[in-house]
């Protein structure tokens, strides 16, 4: 967004330009009209003169207005992303050392950030905030002492609760049901299921109290429901009454004519890398495909292909999170949990529509 001549913002602006804050690169850009080009604040660049300056709160909006970067200012981009890269993985490593979740403030000043420019360079490498990235290693930590700690209440000061009122404000999010039961592997926790039938063969759909927990595809309804059993060992099992066939009608519905939409609850648990990939596949349109690799470049992790595959391999919510849409780089379907002929029939049903 531009800033005008008149702006309050301005002359702070100029003023950290005038004296090349390294501070505020990543705050700002500043462009000039004479030359067509955008340098950031820092910048040991030859200055302008002011009347020639505009303000952008980002180099693309700076791009979008017609101004391309400067040979300096081209190298400093690649420059600043590996530092972005480094001081956000020592965020990271700063949060997961922590005996309780340190604050923004906190890992700003250990960056050297101000909490606003730090809170958004955080977001676009890792696809989550810091508040979210702390909740998510919470989470996983919860779980693994869930499974050591000799009670409840141990378990939840180890994994950096400093109160039980604290933890059980948030169980629900972090587990799908109290940390007793949890730790019982879901015993007393009731989920609901139904088999149908649809082109693609038999469909079961399973509800806990928060949403729908699992969407399994195949061809057997006995063996897809022994995989509900294995998903949950430990919970109630019911069979769903004549006014849970609606949740089939709607999962039906997606799978015959994909471009319904879904409109549910998803109970989904995964890690908070799990749940990047699965949000990209939601965003995949009908009628169309994505690479893991694309998809990895996408949630900010080129390098993390292999991943980005396992996380579809655990994907259990069947076409509510299309990861039959996500295809080798060449084009080839690899596999699918639920089979890669009923991948081929959706990805070609999905076309046909969209014509």
């Amino acid at each position: 967004m531009e800033i005008p001549p008149t702006s309050a913002e301005r002359a702070p602006r100029w003023a950290r330009v005038l004296a090349r804050d390294p501070a505020a690169d990543g705050d700002f850009v500043y462009a000039v009209k004479t030359t067509g080009i955008y340098c950031r604040p820092g910048s040991p660049s030859r200055l302008p003169r002011p009347e020639n300056v505009e303000f952008f709160d980002t180099p693309e909006a700076a791009e979008a207005a017609g101004y391309r970067p400067s040979q300096r200012a081209a190298a400093d981009q690649a420059a600043v992303a590996a530092q972005h890269a480094a001081l956000v993985a020592g965020a990271c490593r700063a949060i997961e050392r922590a005996d309780n979740p340190p604050t923004l403030d906190m890992l700003a000043a250990q960056s050297g950030l101000s909490p606003y420019h730090f809170h958004r360079v955080f977001r676009a490498v890792t696809g989550l905030t810091p508040k979210a990235y702390a909740d998510a290693h919470r989470a996983r930590k919860l779980r693994t002492q869930l499974g050591r700690a000799g009670s409840v209440t141990e378990a939840i000061y180890d994994a950096g609760f400093n109160a039980n009122s604290r933890f059980y404000e948030a169980s629900d999010q972090l587990l799908g049901m109290t940390a007793s039961r949890y730790r019982a592997g879901g015993a007393n926790t009731d989920i609901r299921f139904a088999v149908g039938e649809c082109s693609l063969g038999s469909i079961l759909v399973a509800r806990s109290e928060r949403g729908v927990c699992a969407i399994l595809l195949g061809d057997d309804p006995d063996a897809l429901a022994r995989e509900l059993q294995d998903q949950f060992p430990k919970a109630n099992l019911i069979g769903g009454d004549a006014g849970f066939e609606q949740w089939i009608a709607q999962v039906v519905g997606l799978i015959e004519a994909p471009s319904l939409g879904l409109d549910l609850p998803l109970d989904v648990r995964g890690t908070a890398f799990q749940e990047r990939v699965w949000q990209a596949l939601r965003e995949i349109p009908a009628g169309t495909t994505a690479s893991y690799a694309e998809i990895a470049a996408r949630i900010g992790a080129p390098k993390a292909v292999r991943a980005v595959a396992q996380a579809c391999g655990a994907n259990h919510l069947a076409v509510a999170i299309p990861c039959h849409r996500v295809v080798r780089s060449d084009g080839n379907l690899s596999g699918y949990r639920w089979g890669v002929e009923r991948k081929r029939e959706l990805l070609e049903r999905e076309a046909q529509v969209e014509l």
